[in-house]
């Protein structure tokens, strides 16, 4: 689980000091002001992993295959400066304590933890990026790896402490070519050096990380009349929620994948949180005929009313369906990061989402990251810390806001009883001033009338 985010010089954001991220983490605000860009710093570093090209420093994206299109590094910088250098750290929580053992002495543990970090700096090149400085912290341990000079290509390995030391082949050159993508040591690390063999396992944590994030925008695909599905079982649901039935097929059978006491599918799963959110009375997914490769999805509105076909019964349903399944489908300790996951709801069923996410928090131990407008969402949230069914350490909101040429983000203190303390001023509008200014528009229209 993603524990903390900090970064400077990336889209509108100046500078963001380091931020908790806890299992459910919401950010609000008015629009533009910069909430999105911190959700999308990290998808741009998922789709950095996940890309075969190993010579990019960071992939932008596209339209078609990354979850964003970012540009270019010129459009990315903070200011559009390319001679701004743009940095990050991020910190987590492994899965498993990471062992590892001093290669010039088996019996000597080098680092032991269940915490890892991992920070970096470029700069630009024109409209690329080129690593000055990349470092992975594992417990209170630091290994950097570090540019020789202002604007060289020539790199080297720098521990943090006098009681360890990187220990050269002998014959091999002590300098290093440029690292692979922001993130991994190159090949000749190995070569190079006798006991660097552990790197490859900081690495590869990074990128466990990472595998582990899924992402659903805030546009979801229209209903469709029948779905075809394959057979597949999708990694997610898409950027808009195309894939969500046939994950809802791939899942069948899966009982015990569900989480802790699940004792339903992940379609009876789905089918019960849309009753208990007043959106239908049943739902289920069924082949057009026998042995069909086509299917449809039915939903009854009401006991004693006919089933029709999703696109027949409003959009709410087809907008919340990818977001539940997605938070009942990606693996255990997954990381998912939603864009107003709210889009064409009714206020209860905005405020139901809240206890969506609690429960796939608590069945999944999943850690959901979300940018929202809803008041009704976030009203629930306060209620269920209030309510002792949320602890506050299970729960981090912020407020983000521009001011002046940069974006502001503020965390919100959430008191013992769900109050925020530091409410600031018109966070959802001026809701007192519009009363009072129907009030006086009421009473000037009946003075006109007497």
């Amino acid at each position: 689980m993603l524990t903390e985010l900090s970064f400077s010089n990336f889209k509108s954001w100046h500078e963001v000091p380091p931020m908790r991220l806890a299992p459910i983490t919401g950010f609000f605000g008015a629009n533009s002001s910069g909430k999105t860009g911190i959700l999308q710093l990290l998808l741009m570093l998922k789709q950095t992993v996940e890309s075969p090209d190993r010579a990019q420093a960071l992939i932008f994206g596209d339209d078609r295959t990354t979850p964003v299109n970012l540009g270019s590094y010129r459009e990315v910088i903070h200011g559009h400066d390319p001679s701004s250098s743009l940095s990050w750290r991020i910190a987590w929580d492994l899965l498993k304590r990471l062992v590892v053992k001093d290669a010039t002495d088996p019996k000597k543990v080098l680092l032991s933890s269940e915490k890892m970090a991992f920070e970096a700096e470029l700069v630009g090149v024109g409209d690329r990026p080129d690593v000055a400085r990349m470092t992975y912290q594992i417990g209170d341990r630091r290994f950097t790896m570090k540019r020789k000079g202002a604007n060289g290509a020539k790199y080297e390995l720098l521990p943090d402490r006098s009681d360890f030391r990187f220990v050269r082949t002998q014959g091999r050159a002590w300098d290093l070519p440029a690292p692979v993508k922001c993130y991994g040591f190159p090949d000749q690390v190995k070569a190079y050096f006798q006991n660097t063999g552990f790197l490859a396992d900081l690495q590869l944590e990074f990128e466990k990380l990472f595998g582990r994030v899924y992402y659903l925008g805030p546009l979801r695909e229209h209903p469709q009349r029948q779905y075809t599905w394959t057979g597949a079982e999708p990694a997610d649901m898409g950027r808009r929620g195309e894939r969500v039935v046939d994950a809802l097929l791939g899942a069948r059978g899966r009982r015990a994948k569900l989480g802790r006491g699940m004792r339903r599918s992940l379609e009876e799963h789905v089918a019960w949180w849309l009753r208990e959110l007043g959106l239908v009375h049943s739902f289920h997914v069924a082949p057009v005929s026998e042995a069909s490769s086509i299917y449809q999805v039915w939903v009854k509105k009401a006991s004693g009313s006919a089933e029709v076909l999703l696109p027949d019964v409003g959009f709410g349903v087809s907008q919340i369906l990818p977001a539940l399944v997605l938070c009942y489908y990606v693996p255990e300790h997954s990381t998912i990061i939603m864009e107003q996951p709210e889009i064409h709801l009714h206020p209860s069923v905005q405020a139901g989402l809240a206890d969506v996410f609690i429960d796939a928090v608590k069945r999944r131990r999943v850690q959901i990251l979300f940018e929202s407008h809803s008041e009704h969402l976030l009203r629930r949230l306060q209620l269920r810390v209030a309510d002792e069914r949320l602890g506050r350490d299970q729960i981090a909101l912020y407020f983000c806001e521009m001011g002046g040429n940069h974006s502001t983000v503020r965390p919100l203190n959430v008191d013992l009883f769900g109050n925020i303390t530091n409410w600031p001023k018109d966070f959802f509008g001026d809701q007192f001033g519009e009363m009072a200014a129907m009030t006086k528009a009421a009473l000037g229209r009946k003075a006109k009338r007497q």
